[in-house]
Formats: structure tokens, sequence, C-alpha cells
């Protein structure tokens, strides 16, 4: 690779690269070597090699059973299960609707091979399948194949529930039409451009040219009744803009001028949004009376059981507040029905409504765990529903029939690990805790739409996946649909769980190793990290699906790594805490992992470590060579967001505080670029909305500034995530940079990819 150094001319600071001349090792990669790992690309194994890792269940609208996808060796079918028989049995005739399709398309389409994009069950005598993007009718009883006619209704329109109105925008203001009389009345008449009425803010809202036109979005939400409808108000009129050049488009001989809404941590020139709501007999419009919210916090609203009111929920700028209301639309009297204040943020807080049993259920970390809670609506007692030392992840379904909560959690038994998902039971009032899927695996749930049943997909990284239908009455198994199948994987092993202490020097973290299929312990092996310590997500892979996500990093003779630090989530609130503030210091629990690991185990090799990741990875991995020089030694750093005081203001916003403060400079990779040592790979896409390229860019600048060497690579089409050839481009490109530069062996670039 080429080094960009602060002597070169500017207009070749930014150099698209894919491997250079300069080698330092005397050994060539073979093909044959790039083949192994090509063999283990998770795209040449899923449903090839390697069948039914996980079976995703479609419930039928009636909850009478549900169809999935079954892969064998060469073979995709369809299966339908019907309760209460539980045989699986053909969804279809594959011969007949090959057939059929054939004649359509005028192709050869194999019976266990079909293309089907979209699959809807509409009853038993009718589906509804997409291929080839056109969607096809099919009727099972005469399998006759015809195109679907008649005009989808718009996304412009909403029909009320009681069939009488339909709303839609015009002139960026609120109407409505009657059904019957065809008659329009207008429900809003302030809106203008900018200040827009029953529209959102779309993340991906890209516009062309500096005055270019956002995608229209049109939305509303009718009460029960028809007599109220919600919308929001859309502010856009002081909304700053972030910016990007698509050099991409070869037809073009200037760049296009891309431009979004984007806020950034403490800006006030930022979209505002708030819910209104309007009565649709006499037109009469209320407002909350709260202070409007940006979008990036905006006022969650939600139709109550009883007419003309609402639930609001409403959260802090800087996340450290949550408050939830009841606003009486008739009376317009909002009532405070809960509140949360944290000292640090609330990043975990979830709610569900039972309003015929008076109650609310909401996850809470104020106990220093996620635990489930339940507040009374008419005594405000609030009480705490199957207290301990573990993690609930979600409320999944709320029985108010029977009087039933179900959640999933993780870490309550003890001595399992942490990070394994199980299904719990309770009732309303705190009796009865039932774990509904024992086994000391990750179950992975999907309940039926009417609560009777639920498809388990159980495994771990190491475990293959078992998919049964349980009972949810008491968790008993009452038939196994499928399980994962190999075929010519022999060589192949399952990655190993190791844990390790953190800092603390007291609390166990979880990590997992992948090793080459020909690994010899007599060798000593470089060692690649793949990282990710966005505080609101963990890395430790739990579910057979992911066992094989490596592998082809190891094949290329590498030892993989991935490990969680203190200040990820999934664990208790003062593990989480670690993070807050302080969103690079979660890798000093990944050095100490080394170390142990490389205390441990002869053949993992400690001197010679690479790092690499994506987005907040991104950031890892170009931090780690910032602030941990003396572990990491190369790094590939892809769409990273380098300074969090120009990131999308969410993030930054809810784990580096708000206002914000020094911490801010303190973390950034911009401000740390003096202290480069290493390789250091930057890559970004050249239209990336999510991460702005500029953070990379402004990155870069510091490193010229410093006269640090590094390499960059841009994909100038490509947006946040990589696809198509540019995925694999990449992908080839941070294979060699780790064979050269830690392995020190001669890349090779015209392989099969």
């Amino acid at each position: 690779m080429q080094h960009l150094r602060s002597t070169i001319n500017p207009i070749l600071t930014i150099i698209l690269l894919a491997c250079g001349p300069f080698i330092r090792g005397q050994d060539q990669m073979t093909r044959e070597d790039y083949q192994r790992a090509i063999n283990y690309l998770p795209e040449n194994l899923i449903n090839k090699k390697v069948f039914n890792v996980s079976l995703d269940p479609h419930w039928l609208a009636d909850s009478s059973g549900f169809w999935y996808i079954h892969y064998g060796p060469g073979i995709k079918t369809y299966r339908l299960v019907s309760f209460p028989d539980m045989t699986p049995s053909d969804l279809f005739d594959h011969q007949r609707l090959a057939h059929q399709l054939n004649a359509y398309f005028r192709d050869s389409l194999s019976p266990v091979d079909l293309p089907i994009q979209r699959l809807e069950v509409q009853d038993n005598e009718e589906l509804w399948l997409t291929v080839k993007g056109k969607t096809l009718v099919l009727n099972l009883s005469g399998y006759e194949l015809s195109e679907k006619s008649g005009p989808s209704p718009p996304d412009a329109e909403h029909l009320s529930p009681d069939g009488k109105w339909v709303a839609f925008g015009q002139d960026f203001n609120l109407f409505v039409r009657s059904i019957e009389t065809g008659e329009e009345k207008q429900l809003s008449f302030d809106g203008c451009k900018g200040y827009e009425y029953a529209t959102w803010y779309g993340w991906g809202d890209i516009m062309e040219g500096e005055n270019g036109e956002r995608p229209s979005h049109f939305g509303v939400n009718w009460s029960n009744d028809g007599a109220w409808i919600m919308a929001n108000l859309c502010d856009l009129r002081q909304a700053q803009k972030m910016y990007l050049l698509d050099w991409s488009v070869d037809s073009l001989y200037r760049p296009r001028l891309l431009s979004y809404y984007r806020g950034s941590p403490g800006d006030t020139t930022m979209i505002y949004e708030e819910p209104v709501f309007i009565h649709v007999p006499s037109g009469k419009i209320i407002r909350t009376g709260l202070p409007r919210s940006t979008y990036i916090n905006a006022i969650d609203a939600r139709w109550s059981t009883s007419p003309g009111k609402v639930w609001l929920q409403q959260t802090s700028r800087g996340y450290q507040t949550e408050t939830i209301y009841l606003f009486d639309l008739n009376t317009q009297v909002l009532d405070t029905i809960y509140q949360e204040i944290s000292p640090t943020n609330i990043d975990h807080f979830r709610t569900e409504m039972a309003e015929r049993s008076n109650r609310l259920f909401y996850l809470s970390e104020k106990s220093g765990w996620s635990q489930l809670y339940t507040l009374d609506l008419v005594s405000r007692k609030e009480k705490h529903l199957a207290a301990g030392n573990y993690y609930v992840e979600n409320v999944v379904r709320v029985d108010e029939v029977n009087q039933w909560i179900y959640f999933t959690a993780s870490g309550k038994d003890p001595g399992s690990n942490p990070y394994y998902t199980k299904l719990y039971r309770i009732q309303f009032d705190g009796n009865d805790l039932r774990c509904l899927t024992p086994e000391d695996l990750n179950h992975r749930i999907e309940l039926s739409p009417d609560g009777l049943y639920l498809v388990d997909n159980m495994s771990t990284v190491q475990t293959p996946t078992r998919s049964v239908v349980r009972n949810t009455k008491n968790g008993a198994i009452i038939s196994e649909i499928g399980h994962a199948t190999f075929d010519g994987l022999s060589e192949w092993s399952p990655p190993e769980i190791f844990t390790t202490l953190a800092r603390d020097r007291k609390t166990t973290i979880y990590g997992t190793l992948w090793k080459p299929t020909n690994f010899d312990p007599a060798k000593k092996y470089p060692v690649l990290e793949y990282v990710y310590t966005g505080p609101h997500t963990h890395v430790f892979p739990t579910e057979y699906s992911r066992a094989f996500g490596f592998q082809n990093y190891a094949e290329l003779g590498f030892i993989v790594l991935v490990v969680d630090g203190l200040g990820s989530s999934g664990r208790s609130k003062a593990f989480h805490n670690y993070s807050y503030k302080n969103l690079g210091g979660n890798l000093a629990d990944h050095v100490l992992a080394i170390r142990s690991l490389g205390e441990k185990y002869t053949w993992f090799d400690t001197t010679r470590v690479g790092i690499f990741g994506h987005s907040a990875g991104g950031y890892d991995a170009a931090h780690a060579l910032l602030a941990y020089p003396e572990t990491y030694k190369v790094g590939v750093a892809s769409s990273g967001d380098h300074d969090h005081r120009m990131e999308k203001a969410w993030w930054p916003e809810m784990y580096m505080g708000w206002p914000v403060d020094s911490a801010y400079e303190k973390q950034s990779n911009v401000t740390l670029a003096s202290h480069l040592q290493g390789k250091l790979l930057l890559v970004h896409g050249g239209i990336d909305e999510n991460v702005n390229p500029s953070a990379t860019f402004k990155l870069a600048e510091a490193l010229i500034k410093s006269d640090k060497p590094f390499d960059m690579l841009i994909l100038p089409s490509q947006h946040h995530g990589y696809q198509g050839i540019h995925s694999n481009y990449f992908r080839k490109v941070r294979w060699n940079y780790f064979l050269e530069n830690l392995r020190g062996v001669q890349p090779l670039w015209n392989i099969e990819n």
C-alpha cells in the first residue's frame, strides 16, 4: 500500500488503493490459500453447505399454523405446520407451481429452488407470490396462476377505522374526504413548505442539489372511533443540512450535490416534530402544551382505549429523563403518570399498556439491572416483578385475558452464560414466574398471534440449532420441525468460547476465538480482532447462525477474536455505564483479554494484533491504534464515526452526554491523530448519509498535519453499507491489508471472490 504523507501534493491526499508493490514478507499467498477463505464466506455456506441454522415462522393470520422454508443440499421447500396436527407438509405442490411459473415466464425454473421473493397466504385457497418482480396469485384448487390486479391503496391516503373518512395531504396541510359524499374538508391551515402537517423526517431523505425536494411522506394515526386524527407537525425551517458529493455517475462530468437534514450533538438548528390532534367533526386542533422536541427525541403518542385520550411518552434531550403522560383531548388536562430520571443515560426503557387491567408495564435499569415493573394506573403504586440481578430484554406479549406477561431475559440462571436469552412468563401480580425455555442455550422465539404457541430456535455458537414448537402454557415441546445440518464441512470445528476478567479484576467478560481448519498448535498465529463497542449492543455470538461469520479470516492464517468489555449492553447498569462519556475506554478490557489469551496459549501471538470494525466499530479500530499502540499494530477502520462532535446527534448525546462537554474532544480520534503508530487503512462510502465521510476526511487531514503515514480507500458510490461488487472489493482489500502488514506475506489480487 502507498503511504499518504504531508509532503504529498494535496490533490493526491485521497487515493483509491487496492494493493501496492511494497512487500515486507518473503512468502507469497497461493490461490489455494484464498480458496479456503472463499469457501468459508457466509454466502458460500449458509443453505449451501450448512442448512436450517434458523427456521423463521410466517404465522397465518388466524393463528391456525405457520409456514417456513426448509433447506437441504440443492433443495428448498416451502412447508406448512397446521395446528393441532403439527406434522409439516408442503405448503403447495412445488412441481405444479414450477410448471405454471415456467409457462408464465417462459423459463425453466427448478421446483426445488423456486425464486420466490415474497409469499403471502391469503386463505386456504390462495397464495400471493412475488417472482421476478411480479406479484402473482396462485389458486390452490386448480393451480391457476394470474397476475394480481387492482390498485393498491395509495400511501398518501389513510382510511378511518369507521370507513367514513379518508385523510390526505395537500399543500403541506391535512385534509379529509367523505367516503359517502366525496366532500373534502381542510383540517389544518397554517402549513407551508418547511412547516408541514402529517409528515415526518425520514432518516435517508436525501435531496439532490441545494434546493432539492426531500422525499414525500404522509402519515396519520386515527383514533379507534374515527373521531380524532393525530398528525405529526414537522418543522424544517431552521434545520441545517449535511452534504455529500457523488462522483460515481460515469455519465456526469460534475459531481452530484446531495444533502440531507442532520443535526450534530448540541445543535439547536434541527428538525422539530410535534404531535397535533384534530377533532374531525368540529375541526378543533389540540396541542399538548409540552415543549416541542427535536426529531431525535420526538414525543411518542399512542391512542388510549378510552375515547378522546392519548398516551404520550417524552424523552428529554440527553436521554436522562423519561416521562409518560395521559392527555385528555376533551378537557386538555395533561396527567403525569410516571417519570424516571437518571444521572447517566436511560437506554433500555420500554413500555406496554394493559388498559383493561389498569396497568402499565415497563422496563427500567433503575435497580441496577434491566428489570420488569408494573404501575397500577388507578392507585399509581409501582411493583417490581421478578426482581433479580439479571437482564430483561423485552416484553413479547401482554395477555390481559389470562393476566400473564411474557418477557425475554438473559443471565437469570446462576452459572449460565449471561448473554443467552430465555422466555419467561409471570402473572400480572408478580406470582408464578415460569421459564418456558429451560435448556441452557440461547432461545430465539416467535409467538403465534393468539399467543398459544411459539417457535423456538435454540442453539449456541457451538451447538447446532434445534427448531421446535412449544406450548406457551408450560413451555412443553410438542413438535420438532427442523435442525441444522452439514454437507461437506467435516474439517470445521466451532469457535472457542473463552472468559477472562475485566479491568476491575472481578467482572467476567466473554469472547470467542476462530481458528484455521488446518490449525497447528506448534505454530504462532497473528491475531485479528473484530470490534464493535457500540453501547447499544454486544458482539458475543449467541446463535449457531453466527458460528461461521469470521472463519474466512481464520483460513487466511489468523486467530480471530471477538470480545465484549465493560461498557456494552446486556449486563448490569454499572457494566453499561463504563462507556458513558467514555466510548473509547471500552477497549481497555480488550487489551487485557488479549494479554490473558497470550499467557494461556503459546500459539496466540500478542506481538502481531490487528483490528477491524465498521461504523462505531470503525471508530474503535482507529482508536485502538491511537490509544493502545502497544497492543494493536494494524487496523482497518471502515465508515467510522471518528469525531462524535460532528456525528448524528442522537448517538453521542445518548452515550457521550448532553450538553456537549470536554469528553467529546478527549474521545475524538481527530484530536488523537498525532498518537498514531502502526498501519492504518481508512475506508468510507462516498455518499454515506448515516456516518458522513467528512469524519474520515477530518481524521485524514489531522494525520497529514501530524506527518503520520496511513492508507485510504474511498468507495465513491457506496452508502453506509457496502453492496455487491463494492463489498467484495473491500473484503479483498481488507484481507490483503492484514496479510501484507500483519502476517508479512505477499498477497494476490486476481483471485475468485
